[in-house]
């Protein structure tokens, strides 16, 4: 286990070496000069050459890329014009934002932890719920309506049902408010009223794909030799389904789950342009819009830590949920 784990990060510190080069080059060592972007428009040239000092824009890119990475570790100093020192993990600082990417992160990665995580656990306890249900009664009344709905789900687009429900629940019946975010400890029920209607979007989209993969991983391992084994031995019904056919049937759900959530940690740009709610993927649009170089580069560096700690996560899972696998 220790050796796999060391593997497993030595390969995940390299992928984001990789990134986090392949990301400077993109945003950094164009031709373009990144300060005409950053700085407010009456910036003179005096203070354009003032801010690419500070910002040790005029320093060879190999040392620019070793002094951004290192203030990402011990912190960095920025210069009088953006604060000063930048405590670490300092991810740069924002012209557009007047303020250090840090402090924006820290402001908006709760809100999209806070609709990713709910949304994961709805989508995949529906998702893989209605699956297995259907498999079991394969050809049943309820698995042609599973397999109608899922068709219907799958087929949709977020923002069209996000709309949808927005136009129903919020504008018509008024049975909630405008989605925002509001911290849990501060008011648990305002959490769940301001954030409930993405969670609902998110699930019905992605329960959809789960519910067709986990039915059909079910049919196939019901299928398998041991199973049929298992049930010439007299093993009760829910001990060959539980134990045996569902453990089996879940690690490549639990594979796909993984990626999916990483890739949606990264930022539900979508979901939060949808509803209106300030949370990182919203951020990174408004970066891309507004030439906002420093918030785009370290969202493109934390939705890919996401990822990786993910794909982690879920070769971790594998030894627990299937004790045919190995870690080695």
């Amino acid at each position: 286990m220790v050796r796999f784990l060391l593997k497993r990060l030595l390969l995940a510190v390299s992928v984001l070496l990789a990134v986090s080069i392949v990301s400077f080059l993109m945003f950094f060592a164009l031709p373009r000069d990144p300060v005409t972007g950053m700085c407010p428009k009456n910036c003179n040239a005096e203070r354009l050459e003032r801010v690419r000092t500070e910002l040790g824009l005029n320093d060879p890119k190999p040392t620019q890329y070793v002094n951004y990475m290192k203030g990402i570790f011990v912190g960095r100093d920025l210069g009088s014009a953006q604060g000063g020192k930048c405590e670490a993990p300092c991810l740069g600082y924002s012209y557009v934002n007047s303020e250090s990417v840090t402090d924006t992160f820290a402001r908006v990665l709760p809100v999209t932890l806070n609709i990713v995580l709910p949304a994961a656990v709805l989508w995949l306890a529906l998702g893989v719920g209605l699956g297995m249900i259907s498999a079991l009664r394969r050809g049943s009344l309820l698995d042609r309506i599973s397999i109608g709905l899922t068709l219907t789900f799958a087929s949709l687009q977020l923002y069209f049902v996000g709309a949808l429900l927005l136009l129903v629940f919020v504008y018509s019946l008024r049975i909630l408010p405008t989605p925002r975010y509001v911290p849990f400890l501060e008011n648990p029920l305002e959490w769940v009223r301001g954030l409930v209607l993405a969670w609902v979007t998110l699930a019905l989209l992605f329960s959809a794909i789960y519910a067709r993969l986990s039915r059909a991983q079910m049919l196939e391992t019901l299928s398998e030799d041991f199973v049929r084994t298992a049930r010439a031995k007299g093993v009760a019904k829910r001990k060959v389904y539980g134990r045996h056919a569902l453990r089996a049937a879940i690690t490549p759900i639990v594979t796909i789950a993984g990626l999916d959530v990483g890739a949606a940690l990264g930022g539900t740009v979508i979901t939060e342009t949808t509803f209106g709610i300030q949370g990182l993927g919203r951020t990174a649009v408004e970066a891309v819009r507004q030439g906002d170089l420093p918030t785009i580069m370290a969202t493109v560096l934390v939705s890919a830590l996401f990822v990786v700690v993910a794909n982690i996560v879920v070769d971790l899972l594998y030894a627990f949920i299937d004790p045919r696998v190995r870690l080695g």
